[in-house]
């Protein structure tokens, strides 16, 4: 990983990976503190600064199935002591990019952050500068006095395609490219940038993440164009069906 040389797929990885975690549920005496599921992400490189995320970065859970989706709403309706309902959803497809987290203060772009190991990330602000879907001056209102603006940093496969540099996949090409010594080499490199969600914040509030994208979007950044508001695990499923048949039309990788 911390190479970006992966000897399997993505799919390969998180059944893997589920597997783990199941066999860990049924017999305690596996768990390990090497275990992938109380570890996130990798060990900051030494060629940056290490710095503290301000509020953990961790990485989303997946659900495989109708089942996994049915017992994530039933975990909603118990915490939230609500009866079942249609639940609203803000979808988008997850882009196969790398996790960055990007420091405001006062609508100045202050500080960038890799994910790293989800508590302590790489400084590789100069890098992220050099892409121009991150905004160096947030525009518009309700501009938050800080806030960690949170996406993904992606290559779109067109792009890709022209590259010389020798990369297994789009992804491994943004994340050798991100976390080069010298800037100027990133700058070459055509990283896109989609924010999602947020951090730590200083003076903010939103009602919904839907909100908080119509936010985002009038402070300069890009969203994805694919997200949805949907009702309810069907609505959820029929969208997933739809995006997994759109695969070939959009020109990034996604999960």
């Amino acid at each position: 990983y911390n190479k970006n040389k992966p000897i399997v797929d993505d799919a390969t990885y998180d059944g893997l990976k589920n597997e783990t975690l199941e066999l860990e549920k049924k017999y305690k005496f596996l768990n390990s503190k090497d275990s992938p599921s109380q570890n996130i992400g990798y060990e900051p490189s030494k060629n940056f600064k290490k710095v503290k995320h301000k509020t953990p970065m961790l990485s989303l859970n997946n659900a495989f199935d109708r089942e996994d989706l049915e017992n994530f709403e039933k975990k909603i309706f118990n915490f939230l002591s609500l009866k079942n309902n249609n639940i609203e959803y803000s979808a988008e497809p997850k882009i196969d990019g790398i996790s960055a987290s990007l420091f405001y203060k006062k609508g100045h772009f202050i500080q960038g952050l890799s994910r790293g190991d989800g508590i302590e990330g790489e400084d590789i602000t100069k890098n992220l500068k050099t892409i121009k879907d991150i905004p160096k001056i947030l525009k518009g209102k309700n501009i938050p006095d800080e806030i960690d603006i949170r996406g993904e940093v992606f290559i779109r496969n067109s792009d890709f395609e022209k590259l010389n540099e020798k990369f297994a996949n789009p992804r491994n090409a943004a994340s050798g490219s991100l976390r080069q010594k010298d800037p100027e080499k990133t700058k070459k490199i055509p990283l896109n940038f989609i924010a999602y969600t947020h951090g730590f914040t200083k003076n903010f509030s939103t009602t919904s993440q839907f909100e908080f994208l119509k936010y985002l979007k009038s402070w300069g950044f890009k969203i994805n164009k694919y997200n949805k508001i949907l009702k309810g695990i069907d609505m959820l499923t029929k969208n997933h069906v739809e995006l997994e048949g759109k695969r070939k039309e959009i020109d990034y990788d996604i999960d």
